[in-house]
């Protein structure tokens, strides 16, 4: 993997853990020569996650809509920053650019950037890992209702396995590496779905 997409919070919880999260991630991942391809903002996780990325030496894309831009959140510092019209756009950047995916802590947004990952995963418009790391049990919640979605026939086997789970990068970072893609949707039969 030489390049992930982080999705994370332009917030800044009260918690020191997720910033700390944060910024570890953007350290580790510039150790391991990974680039980090993000939402281009400077405020909160994000912002976090490209200064410790870029203190550390690494690459950091940013990918920020126009409309973010002119509301001075706008990340000068990064490697490269792509301002593009809007949020349907970010996303598939995001996709073009990137290895995988690691989802941090966040928001509505972030939320909407991993959902639709494995949607487009499970789909078949792309085979790349998607993972979340899972902070202090931020992701408990989201996780059983992953799996409760899965009991009840929403999420079919062969796609239970595209959300990799785990509470340290490392772990979560061996598990992306090791991941083997999914049959997907487009390559499945009326009988399969």
């Amino acid at each position: 993997m030489k390049r992930l997409a982080i999705y994370c919070g332009s917030a800044t919880p009260a918690d020191p853990i997720y910033v700390e999260t944060a910024t570890a991630v953007g350290t580790a991942l510039a150790g391991r020569g990974i680039g980090v391809v993000y939402g281009g903002g400077r405020l909160g996780l994000m912002g976090a996650v490209a200064d410790a990325a870029l203190a550390a030496g690494g690459e950091v894309i940013g990918i920020i809509p126009e409309a973010l831009v002119g509301a001075e959140v706008a990340h000068r510092g990064c490697t490269e920053l792509h301002v593009v019209p809007g949020m349907h756009e970010r996303k598939r950047l995001f996709t073009d650019l990137s290895d995988g995916f690691v989802t941090l802590p966040g928001g509505v947004g972030t939320m909407d950037e991993l959902w639709e990952a494995i949607s487009w995963a499970q789909l078949g418009y792309h085979e790349k890992p998607v993972g979340l790391l899972n902070v202090g049990g931020f992701y408990d919640h989201l996780v059983a209702f992953n799996r409760h979605m899965a009991e009840v026939g929403f999420v079919r086997a062969a796609h239970q396995g595209i959300m990799i789970v785990r509470d340290d990068l490392d772990d979560l970072l061996g598990a992306m590496a090791a991941y083997v893609p999914h049959k997907t949707i487009f390559a499945m039969k009326a009988e399969d779905l």
